[in-house]
């Protein structure tokens, strides 16, 4: 396989990990800033042009709320699991064991970082 779909398929792969970084995360309240330091913080890098568009996706999607504030003599706009949010990142990371039990089995590996 080129190196070139190599790429693309991690990509893909990495898009559904976000999402679910990005629920798993905002079940504390974050703005902006702060839930990109907290991702990167656990391994997980994203850039800014992907974060935002995908917080903004997920909160018309009714998964977040969020509410300006001032914060150091600057507005910024903070995020947090909906209810409806919560009840959907529970069922993604149910989803995201059961694949990673599975891939374990098809790949022989009893470690295969998913879990």
């Amino acid at each position: 396989m080129s190196n070139d779909a190599a790429d693309k398929l991690h990509s893909e792969m990495r898009r559904g990990a976000i999402v679910l970084g990005v629920l798993a995360q905002l079940r504390e309240e974050h703005y902006g800033y702060s839930l990109r330091k907290a991702l990167a913080g656990k391994g997980l890098e994203v850039e800014e042009g992907t974060l935002y568009p995908l917080v903004r996706r997920l909160e018309q999607q009714g998964l977040l709320e969020s509410e300006w504030r001032r914060e150091d003599k600057r507005k910024k706009r903070f995020y947090r699991l909906s209810a409806q949010g919560r009840e959907v990142y529970q069922q993604l990371l149910d989803d995201w064991r059961r694949l990673g039990d599975s891939i374990a089995a098809l790949t022989g590996s009893e470690n295969d970082g998913m879990g």
